[in-house]
């Protein structure tokens, strides 16, 4: 079969009928739709959470040690005496 015989054969059943879908593939279709949105929206919540937590999280840290702050010197000793 040649490649024009090919597509003279395509085209002929595409000329014929049009395209049927199956019966139950619009509402499976759907379902699916409706449960990977459903998800995304979930995972799009988590990772707000889980981000919100973390931001507290390092809020109370630096409120906590505060580490703009110098430590003390150990090193030097006190100046006591003069």
């Amino acid at each position: 079969m040649s490649m024009r015989d090919r597509e003279a054969a395509v085209r002929r059943m595409l000329e014929r009928t049009p395209p049927r879908v199956p019966p139950g593939l619009y509402g499976d279709a759907v379902r699916h739709g409706g449960r990977v949105l459903r998800r995304r929206t979930a995972a799009r919540r988590l990772l707000w959470l889980v981000l919100l937590a973390a931001a507290v999280a390092f809020v109370v840290w630096a409120s906590t040690a505060r580490p703009w702050v110098e430590p003390p010197s150990d090193i030097t000793p006190p100046l006591t005496g003069w």
